[in-house]
């Protein structure tokens, strides 16, 4: 699972140059820096803090699923 991950960070390598991957990463890097400028930082607190109840949501999904599947195989 770790190797899949790692494939998965890196999905353009040995497609182009690392000289080219470098300007990508930088140009990330300062369109987020960009984007800080611009978006007030309530805003990405807010954001932030939805992105973890939905995750919260989806683990009481998969928690309740894998509750009624362990129900099913006691039965």
């Amino acid at each position: 699972m770790a190797e899949q991950a790692a494939r998965n960070r890196k999905p353009f390598e040995g497609k182009m140059s690392e000289e080219t991957r470098e300007h990508l990463r930088a140009a990330r890097e300062e369109f987020h820096k960009s984007m800080e400028g611009i978006i007030p930082p309530g805003l990405m607190e807010h954001r932030q803090k939805a992105h973890n109840e939905m995750l919260l949501a989806l683990r009481s999904i998969l928690d309740a699923s894998l509750a009624r599947m362990d129900e099913t195989k006691k039965k």
